[in-house]
């Protein structure tokens, strides 16, 4: 039984920069769950972390506390590995959609827990709820019995999966304290390990779109991740990836399911975010000992999209989970479009030469198309399509992107904030590869 402890006493010691032992985080994470901490005594905690870190002995105690705190998955009965992918958020980051059926198809299961969007980063969840009918909050037994079937369901948290993360986070939210490597490490791995997975791939994504802009930072974040995931028996690599520019040709809900049916067909595939789509996959596969290595992991996903399987899976899933059962075949019918559709100029012709990819997301988020409060509502219909990446000529008949919108005078405030985020020069460097690093065993 864990010993009794004063909070302000914990968060004392964490403030001055002692270790914290097993049994005060697990009194602290246990008081964050039943209630017997206020929100006062965790933002203290969560500062106190932020300020003085965390060691690897007390990442990993926090991590399984907070999985303990609420209700854990067990996929034991499934035939092959529970596997996932995790993101620390982009702009146009459509890859879960394309990766859950694509590993359904090559023996995976794919149990995907998702998020919804906040800030400028766009969510999972927010983009599925585009599809017309699908349910993001299913019945565990729906839930369960689309993962055996189909191999994938994306679907949103439930209310008891790692509750006591989830009042840490809504207060590092609004504290300042959301950028600390140990509590970020807890928050996502406790989610993950609460979802019984049996591999983990982390897209840890660095550059003016991501929350870790610096690559130092991302890298330390990502082996934290990692090194705390495999203390806590969870197989996990990590890939740094560029978020120096959007992802794919579009960033909007309804847009980015489009582009994902278009890449699981095979109609288009935008060649940055084929490579880190795939790279993630293979992680994953090796991970699930479905394949030996990375090499021997992509035939198997190459033969899964030519064959068409796991555009199929995509469809079964959608279906499963209360979506339409055409829309693969009919993607333009059923997901709605927005009224106004306007080219976004250039302030002058020449080549792109930076992005600022934030911006590119707060623009979204000013179409409607993201939320500053959890709370707020969003139009799934508008975005930005046909990404100008960098080094291409922009002129007169090469737009920045076509801005979809749901007025006029808001098409008008996207391409002024477009064309604030795109440099435009007489020469540009040819952007780096989007997959930067590797960190994990192997």
């Amino acid at each position: 039984m864990t010993k009794s402890y004063l909070p302000q006493e914990i968060i004392r010691k964490k403030r001055d920069g002692g270790v914290l032992d097993a049994d005060e985080i697990e009194f602290f994470v246990g008081g964050m769950t039943a209630g017997t901490i206020s929100d006062a005594q965790i933002g203290a905690f969560a500062m106190a972390v932020l300020w003085r870190g965390m060691s690897r002995d007390e990442r990993v105690v926090l991590t399984r506390a907070m999985t303990g705190s609420g209700r854990v998955l067990d996929w034991s009965d499934l035939p092959g590995p529970a596997l996932d992918k995790h993101s620390t958020g982009g702009i146009g980051d459509k890859i879960s959609l394309v990766l859950a059926p694509l590993v359904a198809a090559c023996g995976g299961y794919v149990p995907m827990i998702s998020g919804r969007g906040l800030g400028h980063t766009g969510g999972t969840v927010d983009k599925m709820e585009a599809i017309p009918g699908y349910q993001c909050m299913p019945e565990t037994a729906l839930f369960r019995r689309v993962v055996r079937d189909v191999g994938a369901a994306i679907i949103g948290q439930t209310p008891d999966l790692a509750p006591a993360d989830r009042r840490l986070y809504a207060i590092r939210d609004i504290t300042a304290t959301v950028e600390s490597v140990p509590l970020i490490t807890g928050s996502i791995l406790s989610k993950k390990l609460a979802a019984g997975l049996a591999g983990l791939v982390m897209d840890v994504k660095f550059g003016s779109g991501a929350f870790m802009a610096e690559f130092d930072r991302a890298a330390e974040l990502a082996d934290a991740i990692v090194d705390t995931a495999v203390c806590a028996g969870l197989p996990t690599s990590a890939l740094l990836t560029d978020m120096n520019q959007p992802l794919g040709h579009c960033a909007g809900n309804a847009l980015e399911v489009r582009e994902a049916i278009e890449f699981l067909t095979g109609k288009r595939r935008e060649a940055r975010l084929a490579e880190v789509t795939l790279a993630l996959s293979a992680e994953l596969l090796v991970l699930g000992r479905i394949a030996v290595d990375t090499a021997a992991a992509r035939v198997l996903l190459d033969r899964a999209l030519a064959t068409g399987a796991a555009a199929e899976r995509f469809q079964r899933m959608v279906h499963g989970l209360g979506g339409p059962a055409d829309l693969v075949e009919r993607p333009d019918r059923r997901l709605a479009w927005a009224v106004v559709e306007r080219p976004a100029p250039p302030v002058r012709a020449g080549l792109v030469a930076a992005v600022d990819t934030r911006a590119v997301g707060l623009a979204i988020m000013a179409l409607g198309g993201g939320r500053r409060l959890v709370e707020d509502r969003i139009d799934h219909t508008v975005g930005l399509v046909e990404f100008a990446p960098i080094g291409a000529a922009v002129g007169p008949d090469r737009p920045l992107a076509i801005v979809h919108a749901h007025s006029e005078g808001d098409a008008e405030v996207a391409m002024a904030a477009l064309q604030q985020a795109y440099r435009i020069a007489d020469a540009a460097e040819v952007a780096p590869p989007i997959v930067r690093d590797r960190r994990g065993v192997g």
